[in-house]
């Protein structure tokens, strides 16, 4: 991830959007202060996707009563075993 300064982005907007297009970019204000991240179109779409894939994951398991672990006889029975 690349940093600019918020002066930067208000000066170079169309360079900014152009890298982050490779990757994001962290806009910082007062020298280090996070003030935003610009990210690619592609990017935000793919992190919200992941994101929405945990969730969906996480209430799946919640609604199936699962706890994320396998007791060894039930592990055993699901096999065949």
């Amino acid at each position: 991830m690349t940093s600019t300064t918020l002066s930067d982005f208000r000066a170079h907007q169309s360079k900014v959007l152009d890298d982050a297009q490779r990757e994001p970019v962290e806009i910082l204000s007062r020298g280090s202060r996070r003030r935003a991240v610009v990210v690619s179109p592609e990017f935000f779409d793919r992190a919200i996707q992941a994101l929405e894939d945990q969730s969906d994951i996480r209430g799946a398991a919640e609604a199936r009563g699962e706890t994320g672990q396998v007791s060894h006889e039930d592990l055993m029975a699901e096999l065949g075993l």
